[in-house]
């Protein structure tokens, strides 16, 4: 599972992007990857363990809504890259 967010404000000078995915690693655990930064540029990176892949979606989840709070949304024309 994954998803991209942007945050654009022309008038504030504000162009940011969150990515996220979930993805099992080599030790039988969950990995919540995190991406962010400027759009154009390279951005900082977190990764999150969990136990099972249901606690990382979970909080996949929990911090798209708070992105979405924030003023952050999926541009139409991205939807095709994460829905195949």
């Amino acid at each position: 599972m994954q998803t991209y967010l942007e945050k654009r404000q022309p008038t504030n000078n504000v162009a940011r992007f969150y990515r996220m995915s979930v993805m099992p690693n080599l030790f039988g655990e969950w990995t919540l990857l995190r991406e962010w930064g400027r759009i154009g540029q390279g951005g900082q990176v977190r990764m999150d363990w969990f136990d099972s892949e249901d606690q990382a979606i979970g909080a996949l989840i929990a911090l798209e809504t708070v992105k979405r709070r924030r003023g952050y949304w999926v541009e139409p024309q991205q939807l095709f890259m994460f829905h195949r």
